[in-house]
């Protein structure tokens, strides 16, 4: 799923966990902050809420929090 208005958030390895590539894209402050976030149900991954902090994130998934979007690319 490619989503042009989404902010790339590149990796150099084969996933990321959700909270580290929130942290990583600064749509958070710290993993505390983005555990909330994603308690709360405010983040939807690949266009379904999420619940799992340490949901493996591969190039190409794409995540929302607060109206944002975000995209895994490879580095």
């Amino acid at each position: 799923m490619t989503n042009e208005t989404a902010a790339a958030v590149p990796i150099s390895t084969e996933f990321i966990r959700l909270d580290s590539a929130m942290k990583l894209a600064g749509a958070v402050y710290s993993g505390g902050e983005a555990k909330l976030f994603i308690q709360e149900g405010m983040v939807s991954v690949n266009g379904e809420i999420c619940l799992q902090r340490g949901r493996k994130l591969h190039p190409g998934d794409c995540f929302v929090i607060d109206g944002a979007a975000y995209e895994v690319t490879r580095a």
